[in-house]
């Protein structure tokens, strides 16, 4: 069944706009599917399928998904996309990775050090606490915290563990790059040290691309120490660049300002160099729309990827009842946000690892490659 093959009303839909409703709204998966995660950071809540030619995480667990118009439906030549119960598409979803049925050599389970993202990205929250995790001072989007209230995890992954469980998922798995974030445990290095640290344990037994992810640490220097570890990329994750909306969803991150945050990306792309260097930017959260295209492009011509999301209102979160943004919106700021990388010469292609180069949790790829004359699709 192709794509076209569809008679209800997406089907006059590109590619792109299917990902961007599918993102925003959710897939119910009526039991036909196991291994969606719940808690921590990143996609949570969220599964991981091949749709078209390209591996997407889509919502399966939050509140949008349990009404959305999208399901699947089990077929004898497999599982299938629909649309308010009329067949669009196959979808295929993503094997549980034979990794995760080892345990570390002091006996705690693989899944709990790190794991699979999208179809071939290994991820790890290496420091799973976090300072701001105070209900009052929390990011109102972030679910850090759950999954290790609920013994999914373990509070720090130590270098060695991280280094084991690399080597066993690219051998069985065939990941194609790692991604390692972390809670702020302080004010200071916020993270980066350790960060650090775990590059290089990883640098021993795997030469796979590695981003890095924290808040901009206070000391410049350690952008250095992060990419002489053996760090690829970095992810300095703004959230939002409307600073209304970051007081209000971020009571504490907020106060790293934006304008740090502008210093920290000139610092970390003159380490690292343009087009490796990314930020994380949900939409769906109140922000002004110019702020958000201002900043955007603003990044972008200092060579940052703004890596443009809709607002997963996770279980678990402050913002689980939060209604998320429409896809008419998405795909305009998609479309307009497309057009600044093109500019720019910045794109998910040219990263070399992390949340651009995957873009399982956005579509803005798919929206790069239509400004290009492509078809969006892969």
């Amino acid at each position: 069944m192709k794509q076209e093959d569809a008679k209800d009303e997406p089907a006059s839909r590109s590619y792109a706009s299917w990902l961007v409703d599918l993102h925003n709204k959710g897939l119910r998966s009526n039991g036909l599917i196991e291994g969606s995660r719940r808690g921590g950071a990143g996609p949570t809540d969220d599964r991981a399928f091949v749709m078209g030619e390209r591996a997407v995480m889509l919502p399966t667990l939050n509140g949008p998904a349990q009404t959305s118009p999208y399901s699947l439906a089990d077929t004898e030549e497999g599982l299938v996309l629909q649309y308010e119960g009329k067949s669009l598409m196959y979808l295929d979803p993503v094997a549980r990775p034979k990794f995760y049925d080892r345990t570390t050599k002091d006996g705690i389970p693989y899944n709990k050090i790190a794991v699979l993202h999208s179809a071939d990205v290994l991820a790890s929250t290496v420091i799973q606490s976090c300072i701001r995790w105070a209900p009052s001072q929390r990011c109102k989007f972030c679910a850090i915290g759950n999954s290790l209230e609920s013994g999914s995890t373990v509070a720090m992954k130590t270098p060695q563990q991280l280094a084991e469980v690399v080597q066993a998922a690219e051998e069985l798995d065939g990941i194609k790059q790692i991604t390692l974030t972390t809670g702020t445990p302080n004010e200071t290095d916020r993270g980066a040290l350790h960060l650090a640290e775990c590059v290089k344990a990883i640098r021993e037994v795997s030469s796979l691309p590695i981003q890095v992810q924290c808040e901009p640490p206070e000391d410049d220097g350690l952008y250095r120490v992060l990419k002489e570890a053996g760090a690829t990329t970095i992810g300095l994750h703004v959230e939002s660049f409307d600073e209304d909306v970051r007081r209000t969803i971020m009571p504490s991150k907020s106060g790293i300002t934006l304008e740090t945050y502008f210093k920290a990306f000139e610092q970390a792309v003159a380490i690292f160099g343009r087009n490796q260097v990314s930020t994380y930017v949900i939409l769906g959260m109140g922000e002004n729309v110019d702020r958000t295209l201002e900043g955007c492009a603003r990044a972008a011509r200092m060579g940052v990827y703004p890596f443009v999301v809709p607002l997963r209102p996770l279980r678990g979160t402050l913002l689980e009842d939060a209604v998320p943004p429409t896809s008419e919106y998405m795909e305009s700021v998609y479309r307009q946000v497309a057009a600044i990388l093109a500019d720019e010469g910045i794109s998910a292609e040219a990263s070399g690892a992390g949340c651009a180069k995957c873009g399982a949790c956005s579509a803005l790829s798919s929206f790069e490659k239509l400004a290009s004359g492509g078809s969006g699709g892969k």
